[in-house]
């Protein structure tokens, strides 16, 4: 059975204690590989490499770090079925959403960075004929980027890449739910001819490895996507060391459904924002709100899609839902369903564990799920499920629905149907969320801002914002006269 290495110095190693995780195959909920249980001996390894590294990295000419970025980014095109497979066994998920979306957009977050660092320019402001005052900006350091299990190598990429465009050596520390689509990145990047020490990869549990990085004293910068209580430990720690952060955190996001929307491509949109990748990406609309005129047709219908969703083997062509990512998220889940129950609320569909059969029997699939009937404010409209389970509820008034969107303490998505433009503007501002989707969904800019308001997080990715957070400014001033 495959064991899984860390990358260190440009080469695939051990862990230093020589222990092992084991890594589960979801849709089976079977020991497929091995991931390397690291500790903070390989974290303080890793850093050593990127140290190193740094100084000639940090001078290497933009265009040859962009080229190197490009290169990635065309290997990962040239694996693109290999990686996809890696991913959805790995993850659970369905094959085609892998091969469309997870795989292609991490090879654009390199094509982006290693383009957009060719086109990066600081700012210089004339005081007349008194002085002109100029902006340098030096990459920070030595990086550490923790990234999640929903989205593996897409979000592990949109942190490592502007990190390595700006100039910045990485550590960095994949989920170790999802450890696959990294180690085989680690090799992209040897076949790449990365120099050593560049990049490293550092697998194994969030409270060793994870920990590790975030306190080490030669590590200035933080980018950490995953659970909001994980992002507050992180933040106690690295607050007193002073070192950069950005946090992208859970979200509770709201759909909001007006009866002037386009039906049709409303619904069809509100299904895949409600149930893509088994409801395990933190944009995903989990509190769907509809204004009561259109209430009880959407409910009708919306049911009758969900009951249509066909559940089981990743791989296979019609397959919509796949499994959840562990036997644990999967208790968790359908422990929310149980609360929702004795918070009031009507299943109108799903809410139970699916036995596939066959080789699956044993894999960890639920059924896409849909409560009625709960409290704006109860706590299974409070707090993140990250599951395939939506509430539904009506509205009357626009102040209403916004007060019921932003009861929570999370603020990264949002999503608007209206045909009303007025409105769809005032709604997107009274928002607070980070993202407001106007008749779409998911629908993604790379040149722009990503992040969260409230307990989402702290920070941005995407855009230029990215490879300045992984940069310092220096002022310069030159007096003319």
């Amino acid at each position: 059975m495959l064991k899984i290495q860390n990358y260190i110095n440009g080469e695939l190693v051990p862990p230093t204690g020589n222990q092992y995780l084991d890594n589960y195959d979801p849709a089976r909920g079977k020991v497929y590989s091995y991931i390397p249980d690291s500790d903070e001996k390989d974290v303080e390894t890793a850093v050593a490499a990127a140290k190193e590294a740094f100084p000639a990295w940090s001078v290497t000419p933009k265009d040859i770090r962009s080229k190197y970025l490009l290169k990635i980014a065309s290997l990962i095109e040239e694996n693109l079925e290999k990686l996809a497979k890696a991913e959805s066994i790995d993850n659970g998920k369905p094959l085609h959403l892998a091969k469309t979306v997870d795989i292609p957009r991490a090879a654009a977050n390199f094509h982006f960075y290693g383009t957009g660092i060719l086109h990066y320019s600081a700012h210089s402001h004339s005081m007349e004929d008194t002085a002109v005052n100029y902006t340098l900006r030096h990459p920070v350091g030595v990086a550490g980027c923790i990234s999640p299990w929903n989205l593996p190598l897409y979000l592990f990429s949109w942190k490592i890449a502007p990190a390595l465009a700006a100039g910045c050596t990485v550590v960095a520390k994949p989920s170790e739910v999802t450890p696959m689509t990294a180690f085989l990145l680690s090799e992209i990047c040897i076949q790449a001819g990365l120099p050593k020490g560049v990049l490293n990869i550092v697998h194994g549990l969030g409270h060793k490895v994870g920990s590790a990085i975030t306190s080490n004293k030669d590590i200035p910068v933080i980018s950490f996507t995953g659970g909001t209580k994980t992002g507050a430990e992180i933040a106690r720690v690295a607050a007193p060391m002073f070192k950069k952060l950005s946090l992208e955190l859970g979200g509770k996001n709201p759909n909001i459904i007006f009866a002037d929307c386009d039906y049709e491509k409303m619904l069809a949109t509100t299904m895949h924002s409600s149930f893509a990748n088994q409801g395990q990406i933190c944009l995903c609309g989990s509190r769907i709100f509809i204004e009561r005129p259109l209430y009880e047709k959407f409910k009708t219908d919306f049911v009758e899609r969900t009951k249509k969703l066909s559940i089981g083997d990743p791989f296979g062509e019609k397959t919509k839902i796949g499994a959840v990512v562990s036997k644990s998220h999967m208790e968790k889940i359908l422990s929310y369903v149980e609360l929702a129950k004795e918070e009031g609320g009507t299943v109108l569909c799903g809410g139970k564990k699916v036995d596939v059969g066959g080789e699956f029997s044993e894999g960890y699939y639920l059924e896409p799920t849909i409560i009625e009937g709960l409290a704006y404010n109860c706590r299974t409209n409070q707090e993140e499920i990250f599951g395939p389970v939506v509430t539904i509820m009506p509205f009357d008034t626009e102040e209403e629905v916004l007060m019921y969107a932003n009861s929570t303490i999370y603020g990264l998505a949002s999503t608007v149907w209206t045909e009303n433009l007025t409105r769809a503007h005032r709604v997107a501002a009274d928002i607070h969320s980070g993202i407001v989707w106007v008749n779409c969904w998911l629908l993604r800019d790379l040149r722009t801002p990503f992040g969260g308001v409230k307990s989402s997080g702290v920070g941005r990715e995407g855009g230029f914002e990215a490879i300045e957070f992984f940069t310092e400014p220096k002022n310069v001033c030159i007096k003319l006269k």
